[in-house]
């Protein structure tokens, strides 16, 4: 199954203009841009032949090609990473059984998150859209709800059936907890994490559909999916005592800085 990375970056970001290219410090003290540094989590998953930066920016790639990375220039019309990702598959001409899209602005995500979900795809040859959801930690919960009330749109939410098939994405904390009943641990609070791994031709589908009212009230692409009757596979990933967050708000930076210095 050949399968390759696309780490699709924009410079006009709503909320974080410029954002591929903001630079964190390290706990060495050097600094490292968001874009190298989701490109290098990209390079630590096992069993992918190849990576790719996919833009419409000079400036994003040119920073991409001075770190070493495969550039394709995409067109300024993708609205979203995913359809960046199907714009970048037509530019570049590249045949894959399996694109996984690694969204440039999750340093954090661990390359096993990538790797199960290569493996959940490889058993389940029927699935045609896949994504990580990770159970929220005390603190990972606390930041969602920080983030709520303080008015800030941050990460995403996933709520799914029993056989793990997407109901929902959402930017609001699903599902609701009465904050006197919030549990010690095993918080029913799932994280989506932001890496789809697609078959070429649920991609190739997505690019036909016109943007649905949800996906365009709750910015989230993958409600595309679901608004059109597609089934979006939520594969569990453990966090193996790390927290995972991306960076959403300028608030952000510190808070993953924060992570990494825990880590080191």
């Amino acid at each position: 199954m050949k399968t390759i990375i696309i780490i699709p970056a924009r410079y006009a970001s709503t909320r974080y203009p410029g954002k591929p290219l903001a630079e964190l410090t390290l706990p060495d003290g050097t600094r490292k841009s968001l874009i190298q540094m989701s490109w290098e989590a990209a390079t630590q998953v096992s069993g992918v032949d190849a990576i790719y930066v996919a833009t419409d920016d000079t400036r994003i790639a040119e920073a991409a090609k001075a770190f070493g990375a495969d550039v394709i220039m995409t067109s300024e019309a993708c609205e979203n990473g995913t359809a960046r990702c199907a714009d970048a598959l037509d530019k570049a001409g590249i045949k894959a059984d399996l694109i996984v899209n690694l969204q440039g602005d999750a340093p954090l995500t661990p390359e096993w998150f990538i790797e199960d979900l290569i493996a959940a795809m490889a058993r389940d040859p029927d699935a045609q859209v896949a994504t990580p959801v990770l159970q929220c930690d005390p603190q990972t919960y606390g930041m969602f709800v920080e983030d709520r009330k303080a008015g800030r749109v941050g990460g995403t939410t996933a709520v799914f059936d029993r056989n793990q098939h997407a109901l929902y994405f959402s930017k609001e904390v699903l599902p609701y907890i009465d904050p006197r009943k919030v549990p010690e641990k095993d918080i029913p609070v799932y994280h989506h994490v932001g890496v789809y791994a697609y078959r070429p031709a649920a991609l190739a589908a997505y690019t036909s559909w016109p943007e649905g009212s949800l996906e365009t009230r709750e910015g989230l692409e993958q409600l595309r999916f679901l608004e059109n009757a597609t089934t979006v596979r939520c594969v569990i990933v453990d966090g193996r005592g790390r927290v995972f967050w991306e960076l959403n708000n300028p608030e952000d930076v510190k808070r993953i800085e924060s992570v990494l210095k825990e880590r080191s």
